[in-house]
């Protein structure tokens, strides 16, 4: 990545949003999730090059410090590059910082968080649910508002694959709300996309790995033509 195609994506115009509507999603896109970050600038690069390497819907920031001056110092550092490059910028947690931010919406862990941040981001704001642990929380995440909801995420003790498979299968043929599915390795990705996922959530050990990615996108390819 150098320095020259992260000036060049400044000048690119901002994409409004991931695409979440109460319609399905016209194939899978992918949606890349950071560490929590310590640096902005240490994934910069990194990520400057997976935007560039291929279509993705979302980035989910995430941060080691709550401080609200460090989660937009975090935020200005990647902002344009990510927004300038078609993705929604999505902040974990922090609603009330999205405006301020300048940032596209917020990740909520579970239904109860999600309600209390509608106030700050709705109408404007994406608004996406994770933490999901039963079938019940989903169906109220969806019935609160929530734009999108998120299976399989690393968020403490991760079910089996199979349950996340299952669950995202179950949301994807009753509902409308998008569903994301978080693939840990790049062998889960075509399986989330055949189970009916709009969006495969993968994490930095996938997204920063050049080789990684591209067979994430290979997977991804594959499943699409298939079906």
């Amino acid at each position: 990545m150098t320095t020259h195609r992260r000036h060049s994506a400044e000048k690119g115009s901002h994409a409004d949003s991931m695409g979440t509507s109460t319609s399905r999603i016209e194939g899978a896109r992918l949606y890349l999730v950071t560490s929590p970050l310590g640096d902005a600038n240490a994934i910069a690069n990194d990520l400057a090059d997976a935007l560039n390497f291929t279509d993705i819907a979302a980035v989910l920031v995430r941060f080691a410090d709550a401080d609200d001056a460090a989660v937009l110092a975090h935020i200005k550092t990647l902002r344009i590059l990510v927004q300038s490059n078609g993705a929604a910028l999505l902040l974990d947690g922090h609603a009330e910082l999205v405006a301020p931010a300048e940032a596209d919406g917020a990740h909520l862990m579970g239904a109860d968080q999600l309600k209390t941040a509608m106030a700050a981001l709705k109408p404007k704001y994406i608004a996406g649910c994770g933490g999901l642990a039963e079938r019940h929380d989903a169906m109220a995440a969806g019935e609160s508002g929530a734009d999108y909801v998120m299976f399989g995420e690393p968020n403490g003790r991760r079910p089996s694959f199979d349950a996340v498979l299952e669950r995202v299968a179950w949301w994807a043929e009753i509902f409308q709300v998008p569903c994301v599915g978080y693939a840990e390795t790049v062998d889960e990705v075509s399986a989330l996309v055949d189970a009916g996922a709009d969006f495969v959530a993968i994490g930095e050990t996938l997204w920063r790995d050049k080789t990684s990615l591209k067979t994430v996108v290979g997977h991804l390819t594959a499943a699409e033509a298939v079906s």
